[in-house]
């Protein structure tokens, strides 16, 4: 007996001086799969790199500064795949993977397989919960992959609890994956409510109810004026300029915006969603979430899913050098400030993780571009389908060989085509032969290249990468930099240039190392790093890596 008592004690003092030799101490090895209690991703809608260093000298410390001061910052990330829209955003940060593989090839596309255009969280199958309107006919059933949310499902036998929230419907839905507890989204028009569908719940918890029944909405019905003194805002062009879209019923895109009195013609609540107030309203129901759902209170991780949708719609309308936009990032940081404050309060510090990034960024108003003599310009998707058409007629004849025209995609009549005996791979090459020459294009690339080649080099890449089979078209076409199919007034975004696809990073709280990094890190890499500090699979279709540098 003695001797066996003594082969153990032999056996665990080796092991310890294993450990110890390696660098390692046995509470280590204890703690090696220690999770934290709530991990929260954040997504910021169409939040640019440069915004982090542009306005960083006006951010308070509990916020920006606070992710980076305490965690981790990747300078050098990217979206690796177009379009840069928010539906492929948010599928890719939480599969881990491109539209190549989850299906989520755009907000809206159209299907050619019943011939009409869908939109990535439309169901019919189900039915809105806390409204009577349609908003609520949403679900992830588009997104054909699991993401990081369903695999911590998975791993807790479905005890974890999994939230989604946004303003935008496709940025709650999409992030809280197919098995979530539940999704919130936010319904303005006349109602200023947070509903949801039947796929996850036949009515609305009490909390949310009662959030709904309270003012946290109605709050937000006042003047939109600038944090601080106007004259302080030296990050952003001039706030009277000819390159920003107005409120209806305002005479010019300045402050102050006085949402009282546009109410009536901007649909309601739904002005709400075009101000920083829609950030501030997400970041109110997110804490309610917290404290409804008693997030990160047992033993379980759970994960709180929160994109701020409303900086994509101030973007859109007044644009990347805005004021606006300028003080939407500076009452972002203070709501992210309050955000944390409430964490540390209810989970504690050192209990949760936290990352923060974007579903896409956006480019400069390419009419402010012309006015400081750098390239840009506008194309026009009518005038290119005439002339489409057109050299379609005289080249093979006919009519109706284009099915379809979108996100810069040519989707063609394979009936019409058969009808004619035309081969497929010689018309979509002739169709790409003849679109490059036109204004405004860079470069255009047909399916049959998609399928048949592995490309490296950076365009085709990123093509190939959102390139789904099944549900892209047969010619895409690139526009040349700084060229977009939008209004003269206000951002957009979905090209594969920089200004599209650089987007931050941060990670910071439990498990997180302190540093930064400008080696190159990718959006699908999210999923798996994510994964890897709770210990859990990765998301089915994973073509990320984790980034080492930042976990434990």
């Amino acid at each position: 007996m003695k001797k066996i008592k003594l082969s153990k004690l032999a056996f665990l003092t080796a092991i310890a001086a294993l450990f110890l030799s390696n660098g390692l101490s046995a509470q280590s090895v204890n703690d090696a799969y220690k999770k934290p209690k709530l991990v929260v991703g954040i997504v910021v809608d169409q939040m640019r790199y440069d915004y982090l260093p542009r306005f960083w000298n006006r951010y308070g410390d509990g916020g920006f500064k606070r992710m980076v001061a305490e965690g981790f910052n990747c300078k050098n990330n990217h979206f690796n795949y177009v379009p840069t829209y928010t539906g492929p955003g948010h599928a890719s940060v939480y599969t881990g993977t491109t539209p190549a593989f989850h299906g989520i090839i755009a907000n809206d596309w159209y299907d050619k397989t019943i011939d009409k255009s869908v939109y990535c969280a439309q169901d019919d199958n189900v039915n809105s919960v806390g409204t009577n309107s349609d908003a609520g006919k949403m679900s992830p059933n588009r997104m054909i992959t699991t993401t990081v949310t369903d695999q911590l499902r998975l791993a807790t036998q479905m005890r974890g609890k999994v939230i989604g929230i946004a303003i935008k419907d496709r940025g709650a839905i999409l992030p809280a994956g197919h098995s979530a507890n539940a999704a919130y989204w936010f319904h303005g028009k006349d109602e200023g409510a947070f509903i949801s569908s039947t796929y996850y719940m036949d009515e609305l918890p009490k909390w949310v109810t009662r959030f709904n029944k309270s003012d946290a909405a109605k709050q937000y019905k006042k003047e939109w004026n600038t944090l601080y003194d106007i004259e302080t805002y030296t990050a952003s062009g001039t706030d009277m300029n000819n390159f920003e879209g107005k409120f209806k019923g305002e005479k010019d895109a300045v402050f102050p915006h006085k949402l009282n009195k546009l109410w009536k013609e901007n649909n309601e609540y739904d002005i709400i969603k075009a101000t920083p107030f829609g950030n501030s309203l997400t970041t109110d129901f997110a804490i309610a979430a917290i404290e409804g759902e008693e997030l990160g209170k047992d033993d379980e991780t759970d994960f709180l899913a929160v994109s701020f949708s409303s900086t994509d719609y101030v973007g859109h309308q007044f644009g990347v050098n805005s004021v606006e936009i300028e003080d939407t990032y500076l009452r972002l940081d203070q709501d992210l400030e309050r955000l944390f404050n409430k964490l540390d309060q209810e989970v504690g510090k050192g209990n949760y993780s936290v990352f923060l990034t974007a579903d896409h960024a956006a480019v400069h108003v390419p009419a402010y571009l012309e006015s400081v003599k750098i390239p840009g310009g506008y194309f026009s998707t009518s005038d290119f389908k005439v002339k489409l058409n057109e050299f379609l007629q005289e080249e093979y004849g006919a009519k109706g060989l284009v099915k379809n025209f979108s996100n810069f995609q040519i989707f063609l009549n394979y009936e019409k085509l058969e009808e004619l005996d035309l081969d497929l791979a010689e018309v979509e090459e002739a169709i790409a032969n003849e679109v490059v020459n036109y204004d405004g294009v860079f470069e255009v690339f047909t399916a049959q290249e998609m399928r048949k080649h592995d490309f490296t080099q950076p365009v085709p890449y990123l093509l190939q990468k959102g390139y789904n089979h099944k549900r892209s078209g047969d010619v895409m076409v690139v526009l040349e930099p700084g060229v977009i199919s939008y209004s003269r007034t206000g951002s957009t975004h979905g090209s594969n240039f920089n200004y599209d696809t650089h987007a931050p990073l941060l990670f910071f709280g439990h498990g997180i190392n302190h540093g930064e990094t400008t080696e190159r890190t990718e959006i699908p890499d999210i999923a798996p790093t994510i994964s890897a500090l709770l210990g859990i699979a990765f998301p089915n279709a994973t073509t990320g890596n984790p980034i080492s540098e930042v976990i434990d």
